[in-house]
C-alpha cells in the first residue's frame, strides 16, 4: 500500500521540474509587487480611521453570519455609501474578492443561462461558474464580436436563457483594459447582464475612483464587483447589483449565507478608504505621472507599456522569468515572477505594479537592474 500522500509529491515534484513550484516568501524591498496602488494599507488616514472605529468600541469580529447575529449597522452603513458612490441601486459586502464572485457566479446565473467570460477571467470566477447551473463558453480576450457571436451561436442551438457576459475591467496580468461600451451594446442587444469584475481599476479609475465602468452606472442590466483590498488598502469586496439580486443572493447564496460576516471594523474602514479615495484625487494625478514615467524607462529598454499601472515583462520561459525576479530582489527591488497557470503556457512575465510606494528614483533603479537582469539571464 503505497503513502497516502504520494500523489501531492509527485504533483509538487512535477511542478519544480517545469519551473512553476511556489512558496511564500517575506516582503522585503522596494514594493514593485503590490496591489496597494495608492499606498493606502500603510497610510497614515487608514491608520486614523482605524484608530476612531477601536475609540467607538467598534467590534474586531461579528460573531455570526449576516443571517444570524453577525448583521451590522457598519455592514449596512457601508453598503449604502457604496451604492451611492458607484451609482448602484444596492450594494453587498463580502469578506474577499474571491468569495463575491464565487457567490456570483455559483448563484445569480440560472439553469438554462449562458456565461460567456473573457478567457483571461480571474480564477475565482471560473470556480464560481464551476458551482452553478448555467452553461459557460470563453470569449476571445477583449474582443466584443467573439462575445456577441458566441451568444448568437447559443440562441441558434435553442438557447433561450439569459446570456450574462463576464469580464474584468483592468486585467490584472496583462494590464490591458475591456472594451466595456462594446461590451454593453452586445449585452443589450442580446437582453443579457453585463458583469464587470473592476479589481484592479477600482480606487485608481474614473471619477472619484469609481472604476472604468462608471460611464455605465445605472443601468438595469450593469453588475460590477469593487475589492476593498488593492487600491483602496483594507479588506473585502463590494458587489454593486440591483436590489432584486441583492435579496436572491441573501436568500440563495450559499458563500454569503453561510459564511462568518466580515469585521465591522473592517466595514468602517472601507466606508473611509472610500472617502478619502474620492476626497484625494491628488493620490490618482500622482499615480498616473508615476505611471507615464515607468512606461517611459521601459520603452527606453525596448518593452511595450500596457497603459495602466501594471506593467507586465513578458519573458516566457519559466526559468529564465525567475532568474531575472531574482536578480530584482536580490538588489533591492520586491518584482514578481508569475507562471503559468495564472498566465498562459509560453508567456511567464514579470509583473510590475507601479504603486504610490515607489519614488521616481525607485522606478529609475529598478529599470536600470532589470536591464542588467535581463543581459544576465
Amino acid at each position: 500500500m503505497g503513502h497516502p500522500f504520494a500523489a501531492h509529491r509527485a504533483d509538487l515534484a512535477a511542478l519544480a521540474a517545469d519551473n512553476r513550484l511556489r512558496a511564500l516568501s517575506p516582503r522585503a524591498g522596494v514594493d514593485f509587487a503590490s496591489n496597494d496602488y495608492l499606498g493606502l494599507a500603510s497610510s497614515g488616514a487608514l491608520r486614523d480611521a482605524l484608530a476612531a472605529g477601536i475609540a467607538q468600541g467598534l467590534p474586531a469580529g461579528s460573531g455570526g453570519s449576516r443571517l444570524l447575529r453577525g448583521n451590522h449597522a457598519e455592514h449596512e452603513a457601508l453598503e449604502a455609501h457604496a451604492a451611492r458612490h458607484y451609482g448602484s441601486e444596492t450594494a453587498l459586502f463580502f469578506p474577499s474578492g474571491f468569495i463575491a464572485n464565487a457567490a456570483l457566479f455559483a448563484t445569480l446565473p440560472q439553469r438554462g443561462d449562458l456565461i460567456v467570460h473573457d478567457e483571461l477571467i480571474h480564477a475565482s470566477a471560473h470556480d464560481g461558474m464551476k458551482l452553478g447551473r448555467a452553461e459557460r463558453a470563453a470569449a476571445a480576450h477583449n474582443d466584443a464580436q467573439a462575445f456577441d457571436d458566441a451568444i448568437a451561436s447559443w440562441r441558434r442551438d435553442g438557447g433561450t436563457g439569459t446570456p450574462w457576459i463576464a469580464v474584468e475591467s483592468l486585467y490584472s496580468m496583462d494590464g490591458d483594459c475591456a472594451p466595456l461600451a462594446q461590451l454593453a451594446a452586445v449585452a443589450d442587444r442580446h437582453e443579457g447582464v453585463l458583469v464587470v469584475d473592476e479589481a484592479h481599476a477600482t480606487g485608481v479609475h474614473g471619477p472619484g475612483g469609481t472604476g472604468l465602468s462608471h460611464d455605465l452606472a445605472g443601468r438595469a442590466n450593469l453588475i460590477t464587483l469593487h475589492t476593498c483590498g488593492k487600491a483602496l488598502g483594507c479588506e473585502g469586496a463590494l458587489l454593486c447589483v440591483p436590489a432584486v439580486l441583492r435579496d436572491f443572493i441573501v436568500n440563495r447564496g450559499r458563500p454569503f449565507i453561510f459564511s462568518t460576516a466580515p469585521s465591522p471594523l473592517m466595514a468602517w474602514l472601507v466606508r473611509h478608504a472610500l472617502e478619502i479615495v474620492a476626497g484625494e484625487p491628488e493620490r490618482r494625478a500622482r499615480l498616473a505621472a508615476l505611471v507615464r514615467h515607468a512606461e517611459a524607462r521601459l520603452a527606453a529598454l525596448g518593452l511595450p507599456a500596457s497603459g495602466s499601472q501594471i506593467l507586465p515583462v513578458v519573458i516566457g520561459d519559466n526559468a529564465r522569468t525567475m532568474r531575472i525576479a531574482g536578480s530584482l530582489q536580490d538588489a533591492g527591488f520586491d518584482v514578481r515572477g508569475i507562471r503559468p497557470p495564472t498566465v498562459p503556457q509560453g508567456t511567464a512575465r514579470l509583473r510590475i505594479a507601479v504603486t504610490l510606494n515607489a519614488d521616481e528614483q525607485a522606478i529609475d533603479a529598478m529599470t536600470d537592474a532589470l536591464a542588467a537582469a535581463m543581459a544576465a539571464a
